[in-house]
């Protein structure tokens, strides 16, 4: 149970569909709390939990809980209305309506988008029927690859979203599908192997610690993950490594990159928090973190140049402009990049280099800020080139500096 002072006890646990993006912590949860998990009967979950059938309340004491299935994030998905005293005031949304935006459907496969598409027109116009008045909170928010768009708030209201939301303005289903789909964006490789996790029910998990190993220790054929400041990755690092610094995306950077079921050891400086890490890492499925490393010691180490955007403006107005890939997302390429400049979403470079770039001379990288230019640079130096990365500033701040007439 939580601790006494918190004065409250845990009935239920809420899952709004089988998610995509990470193993689910609902069973966890249930057994530290003693609740009861509650699921979509349509999950068909293979372990315990209270089916959720659609507007079959659940009796929570001095709340009511009602669900009501919206499907389109996916065919079980259902979102929870809280009643107190009868009177509606909360909805769990989930992957239905979110904040300026709504869960997308092609997570299960683009062969199904367009029907679940069809769906999710029909349940967020259902929680739109809901009082001005109900405060919706979704699962995802601005960062997450499960929503069409991104908001930079994590609640709203159902007034709110009445009037602000795009998903409901359109007027009928077949405009409200074409603009779904026609901006839906790349999503993480590792998203296939959460679903079926979620199915079954996950094994229970791993400590979230790792033995430190040197380098001379590292298995052979092991992935290593340098989650070090991107400086420090820029200054010397073993060949090989993928530079992803630690912030709350790491795990799905590298769960983009690496291999499902791959051995990983990470590069860390003490003052660093590896466990919290290795949690992430745990929560999209990645069971083998094998060992960290905090001393490089004598070890042969690469390196390369990091950058500002003012150093990279100066380049382009010589007569020698670099080689530069922008390695943003599709939708932030088509609304703005620097004209010249080659493209290739981050994951993508898995591929190898853009046509017509000559992996002989230095490659250089942009993003918006650095970060993902930086965890591109491990993938060029795989590829047999040289990367530059401009580690501050980003697309953006080079086209001020350029101007619009850049805009390709």
């Amino acid at each position: 149970m939580l601790p006494a002072a918190e004065n409250l006890d845990v009935g239920f646990v809420l899952e709004t569909h089988l998610h995509n993006d990470y193993v689910s912590g609902g069973i966890a949860l249930a057994e530290a709390t003693g609740a009861e998990l509650v699921l979509p009967a349509a999950s068909g979950a293979a372990y315990r939990h209270v089916p959720a059938f659609h507007l079959e309340d659940i009796d929570a004491g001095s709340f009511v809980v009602r669900p009501i299935h919206t499907p389109g994030h996916t065919p079980e998905h259902t979102s929870y209305l809280v009643l107190i005293d009868g009177v509606p005031v909360v909805v769990f949304s989930g992957g239905s309506l979110l904040v300026g935006s709504a869960g997308r459907p092609d997570l299960l496969g683009m062969e199904r988008a367009d029907s679940l598409a069809r769906l999710q027109y029909i349940s967020v116009n259902r929680l739109a029927e809901l009082p001005d008045t109900v405060g919706l909170y979704p699962t995802h928010g601005e960062g997450s690859f499960c929503t069409i768009s991104t908001s930079g708030a994590m609640a709203s209201t159902i007034g709110t979203e009445k009037a602000t939301n795009p998903v409901l303005q359109y007027g009928d289903a077949d405009g409200f599908v074409k603009g779904q789909i026609s901006v839906l964006q790349p999503y993480p490789d590792y998203y296939a192997f959460m679903g079926p996790l979620n199915l079954m029910g996950p094994d229970p998990a791993p400590a979230a610690s790792a033995d430190e190993i040197s380098v001379a220790a590292i298995p052979a054929g092991a992935t290593i993950i340098d989650v070090r400041p991107r400086a420090d990755f820029a200054a010397g690092h073993l060949a090989g490594s993928l530079g992803i610094e630690h912030s709350d995306q790491t795990a799905v950077w590298a769960g983009w990159l690496v291999e499902f079921d791959a051995e990983i050891v990470l590069v860390a400086n003490r003052d660093q928090r590896v466990d919290e890490i290795i949690t992430q890492f745990i929560r999209i499925g990645f069971d083998h973190v094998v060992g960290v490393t905090y001393s490089l010691g004598d070890a042969d180490l690469v390196s390369f140049r990091a950058v500002t955007d003012a150093e990279l403006v100066d380049r382009i107005e010589t007569d020698l402009p670099p080689q530069l890939i922008d390695v943003r997302s599709p939708s932030e390429w088509e609304e703005g990049h620097i004209e010249g400049s080659y493209y290739r979403y981050v994951p993508d470079l898995r591929e190898g280099l853009p046509e017509g770039m000559d992996a002989g001379h230095d490659v250089w990288l942009i993003c918006r800020t650095g970060h993902r230019a930086m965890i591109a640079a491990g993938l060029i130096e795989q590829l047999g080139a040289s990367p530059v990365v401009v580690g501050r500033g980003g697309v953006g701040s080079v086209l001020a500096r350029l101007g619009a007439d850049t805009v390709g």
